[in-house]
């Protein structure tokens, strides 16, 4: 297997390789071109949205600056808001929904890398998907983990990593993010 596919696969991978180093560097570019338009010509950043990740709705904006790894494996629904300084780790795939609305300064993140400092030295890196659904409020400062989903309509508190599942309809809070309330 190519290093690619076993990133696909969600087997441990070397970050390393030239097809990835390379599919990062476009990305880089694309996120530059998005993050060097004018700040109001939202049509303009609205084209480029739609031109460099895999699947965008109607309605969609995201603040500067934005970044990502690859920009093509992510999917936003219709009515989404991105606050200023949104990075999107998207090895994999992230998923969000529609009525989405995230605050500033949020990583979302689908890689991570091995404990062991041998395996890190190497080059090593996993990736899970990420999907956040429909009607979800991220709250600014918030850090989603690999392999998390957000349930529909639910809420997370600023400052919080979420670290696994949150079920639909409730408000989740902290490092790492609890369920304090049903909605």
């Amino acid at each position: 297997m190519t290093e690619l596919e076993k990133c696909n696969a969600g087997l441990p991978y070397r970050f390393n390789d030239p097809e990835l180093v390379a599919l990062k560097t476009a990305a880089i570019r694309e996120c530059e071109r998005f993050n060097a338009l004018d700040g109001t010509d939202y049509d303009a950043q609205y084209e480029q949205l739609r031109s460099m990740l895999g699947s965008v709705g109607e309605r969609v904006w995201i603040a500067k600056t934005f970044n990502c790894d690859r920009g093509r494996n992510i999917h936003i629904g219709s009515d989404f808001t991105g606050n200023h300084n949104l990075t999107i780790l998207d090895i994999r795939e992230v998923r969000i929904g529609n009525h989405v609305m995230i605050g500033p300064h949020t990583l979302i993140t689908t890689v991570s890398h091995p404990l062991s400092a041998e395996e890190r030295r190497d080059y090593y890196a996993w990736a899970k998907p990420v999907t956040i659904c429909d009607d979800v409020w991220i709250g600014g400062n918030v850090t989603v983990l690999p392999g998390v989903t957000i349930g529909k309509g639910a809420v997370i508190g600023a400052g919080s990593v979420v670290t696994k599942d949150i079920p639909a309809g409730c408000v989740a809070v902290g490092s790492p993010a609890r369920v304090i309330k049903k909605l």
